[in-house]
């Protein structure tokens, strides 16, 4: 179960990625270089993992427009760290469209070790990683990371309680779709306060670690900024919960409504 800790937390960064019809999105990303967040992922009450995510300016030119460099890291903590895990993300995606070029994955599990990549040619709706070509289905497609802050960009004005998207990604040499339902608006504590925040409920399949009725639900804030501060899932044994443990570098005061605000 260790090595399955920081998978669950990515999985809920996953989660905040569903809306991938052809979704308008905002002209001005809702977040800037320097952005920094941490995280910390719960069984129980114990500390199991946590994760960190970056963004930065990158010298890399992929075409004329510029590029975003976008990292994530994961890691299991106290009595989890027996289990070693150590993994890390990047992805490095145009500033104007916020869609991915590259997307690189270093995997540090016990003794397994694992280095990936993966190229986007978003003209041609194609991926390639070390075991071939993909092709999308969709426009617009992403990687584990890009993903993430694609998804904090999205015009959510038009979104009804019930209502569920889709968004195509390449993960483990497959491209895949997943779904997520709109809950409403909701209050939530957190280490920084409490604030009002979108509650999505991303769709999760039962097996090894969910229960059958398990719902996972994220919390997202309802700013400027759109980033998570919350997740929480009921598993065979417990349940897990990821919550933001620190936030530097947003582009907007936490909790600052903005025009896009629900």
């Amino acid at each position: 179960m260790r090595k399955t800790f920081v998978t669950i937390a990515f999985t809920c960064f996953i989660c905040l990625f569903t809306f991938g019809q052809k979704l308008p999105y905002l002209s001005e990303p809702t977040f800037q270089a320097g952005e920094k967040l941490r995280y910390r992922l719960k069984y129980g009450f114990l500390n199991a993992a946590s994760a960190y995510l970056q963004v930065s300016d990158s010298n890399l030119k992929f075409g004329p427009d510029a590029t975003f460099r976008l990292f994530a890291s994961g890691q299991t903590s106290g009595a989890f760290s027996l289990y070693t895990v150590k993994n890390k993300y990047e992805s490095y995606i145009n500033k104007r469209t916020l869609q991915p070029y590259l997307y690189v994955e270093n995997i540090q599990e016990g003794s397994y070790s694992r280095e990936e990549y993966a190229s986007f040619d978003q003209r041609n709706r194609t991926v390639t990683g070390k075991k071939g070509t993909f092709k999308s289905p969709e426009a617009q497609f992403f990687d584990l990371v890009s993903a993430y802050y694609f998804a904090r960009n999205l015009d959510f004005s038009k979104l009804k309680s019930g209502d569920k998207f889709d968004i195509t990604y390449f993960l483990s040499d497959e491209i895949s779709k997943l779904s997520v339902e709109y809950v409403g608006t909701e209050k939530v504590k957190t280490a920084l306060g409490t604030l009002d925040c979108i509650k999505l409920s991303p769709q999760i399949s039962p097996g090894r670690i969910f229960k059958k009725d398990s719902k996972l639900y994220l919390w997202v804030t309802n700013d400027g900024n759109r980033i998570p501060v919350k997740a929480h899932v009921e598993i065979l044994i417990g349940s897990i919960t990821l919550e933001l443990a620190k936030a530097e570098g947003l582009k907007y005061k936490l909790g600052q409504r903005a025009s896009y605000s629900k």
